[in-house]
């Protein structure tokens, strides 16, 4: 890549980075202002007197609201922990100081670091997430050894960037909820679901359009992350990557390299360091684990089997107990984004929900011709998803409008679908609530990643909006 043609890019990087960290709230503070507008344009949408900003009240606690993350914030927060202890494995470590050697650069190290994170989220969201996070951070502290100025905060943005290619992938909701009709039916009701009826992943995920739309930003994700990476001392403000994780705590007296539970202190606490623990639990896991994937294949994984995953390489990797258990306190003590981010979020898709606004967002851009009808559901998917990060609540929300709009205007089903998919994955590169693990991992600020995370957007967005303009 031609640096000297490309020199504007990095500058536009960090100019954008020094912006968004001066404009840009902290996650938690973002999600409570939005609360607000959404609790003031619930309450309007709803009638705007005493009574509609009770109801309003009333849906942000109700069996829709605040609450009803409270599973997923718990998964979420088992995958941050395991992911966590996953990435203190010395294999892992090891693993990331050979991949480091192998990019030869910070540049490539940025480039490798954007083509791991789209490619997992293809497989599947969830693991590219975990893994982007990880890789970013382990590859900013291998950097660090090697004496290598990488800067770290774009690191992260593109240890980040699958989340805007996930939804063309093998997981994504929206795509994955349209193949039967029992599902249809869930969704759009059975009378638009009949006249639908199932939309095969042939149309979708295998499509033509799906393969110009991801292709185009699977191979642009890693090309933009390595234009942007700026010269060395032209961001003196940037985050630093983090210090490298102390060295393992001393072993107790009597501990060995085999775990000899007939020598050294109490045979409890050489019990806690057995390699038999780890084997006695990794072993049903790992049964388990095989028997879904033979019975499911690898298409349906969710977030269950991939923190099942999660949890047997890491106790593996680890070896002993004691060791998985000190790895998972770094990961425990960062939950703290996720335990209070989700359930605002909980309460903002309840409102939304319940007052209608939702639903008439979505039916007013609905409107727009057969001609400009994805460009403008991307559009609106991509505005939604601010509100209602959730893929499949999305889909539930937005679905039923969009595909009776698309039904009536000659629209096909899968294009109309994908463009929801689209627009929900696109402004995840603004939207704090699926970065909070990244930034529990790696350290880093959202003010920090936000502005290389914004023009990733920005040229993605594009390519989308052209390719659907050129199949429209």
């Amino acid at each position: 890549m031609n640096e000297a043609r490309l020199g504007w890019l990095p500058a536009l990087g960090v100019a954008a980075r020094r912006g968004f960290a001066r404009l840009t709230p902290e996650p938690f503070t973002i999600a409570v202002l939005l609360g607000v507008v959404v609790l003031v344009l619930a309450t309007v949408q709803l009638g705007g007197d005493g009574d509609a900003l009770r109801r309003s009240l009333g849906l942000l606690h109700g069996n829709g609201g605040l609450w009803s993350l409270l599973g997923f914030g718990m998964q979420m927060c088992v995958m941050l922990v395991l992911g966590s202890a996953l990435a203190d494995a010395p294999p892992v470590r090891r693993g990331l100081s050979w991949l480091a050697r192998v990019s030869g650069g910070p540049r490539r190290l940025v480039g490798m670091t954007a083509l791991l994170s789209c490619t997992l989220a293809l497989l599947n969201w969830p693991f590219g997430l975990i893994c982007g996070a990880v890789f970013a951070r382990g590859g900013g502290q291998e950097a660090a050894r090697r004496g290598w100025r990488v800067h770290y905060p774009l690191l992260c943005a593109a240890g980040y960037a699958g989340m805007m290619v996930w939804h063309g992938g093998l997981s994504g909701t929206a795509p994955l909820k349209a193949t039967t009709l029992g599902d249809l039916r869930e969704v759009l009701g059975p009378a638009l679901a009949g006249q639908i009826g199932p939309i095969p992943l042939t149309d979708t995920l295998f499509g033509g359009l799906n393969l110009w739309v991801t292709g185009g930003l699977w191979l642009l994700a890693p090309l933009l992350f390595m234009a942007m990476t700026p010269r060395d001392g032209a961001d003196r403000a940037a985050e630093p990557a983090p210090l490298a994780e102390p060295a393992p705590l001393a072993e107790p007296v009597g501990g060995g390299a085999h775990d000899d539970l007939s020598s050294g202190t109490s045979w409890l606490d050489r019990l806690e360091r057995a390699r038999l623990v780890t084997w006695a639990l990794a072993l049903p896991l790992a049964a388990a684990l095989a028997l879904y994937v033979r019975a499911e294949g690898l298409a349906t994984l969710d977030l269950n089997t991939v923190n099942l995953g999660l949890w047997l390489l890491a106790l593996v990797l680890h070896g002993r107990p004691d060791r998985f258990l000190r790895a998972c306190d770094a990961g425990v003590r960062a939950c703290t984004g996720i335990i209070l981010l989700f359930p605002l979020y909980g309460g903002i898709m309840g409102m939304l929900n319940g007052s209608g606004l939702a639903a008439a967002l979505a039916g007013r851009f609905a409107e727009a011709g057969a001609g400009a009808f994805t460009l403008v559901t991307f559009l609106s998917a991509g505005l939604l998803n601010l509100a209602i990060p959730s893929g499949g609540g999305q889909w539930a929300v937005q679905g039923p409008v969009v595909m009776a709009a698309a039904q009536a205007q000659g629209v096909a089903p899968a294009e109309a679908l994908m463009a929801i998919a689209y627009g929900d994955q696109w402004t995840n590169m603004l939207q704090p609530f699926w970065a909070a693990p990244l930034l529990a991992i790696t350290g880093v600020r959202a003010r920090d990643i936000t502005g290389y995370c914004a023009l990733w957007m920005l040229a993605g967005g594009l390519w989308i909006a052209a390719c659907l303009l050129a199949h429209a």
